[in-house]
């Protein structure tokens, strides 16, 4: 998919991040895909994921698999 194809997609962001602008932004795409771009660079690239990955990524955001660990 390129650029001129996202242009016409709506572009969200998390309700937790109202008034921040340090964020990415998610978009519903064909095929049940997923776009995700930064919100600070809104014609740069977007990182698009299938089904399976974006499933796999927020379950992995739900089980803490991304924390940061602390020192």
């Amino acid at each position: 998919m390129i650029n001129a194809e996202l242009s016409g997609v709506n572009w969200f962001k998390s309700s937790y991040s109202e008034g921040s602008a340090q964020c990415v932004e998610v978009a519903w795409l064909d095929r049940d895909r997923v776009g995700v771009r930064d919100s600070k660079n809104p014609t740069g690239p977007a990182l698009i994921f299938t089904p399976g990955e974006w499933n796999a990524f927020t379950a992995g955001m739900q089980n803490g698999e991304f924390t940061r660990p602390t020192a």
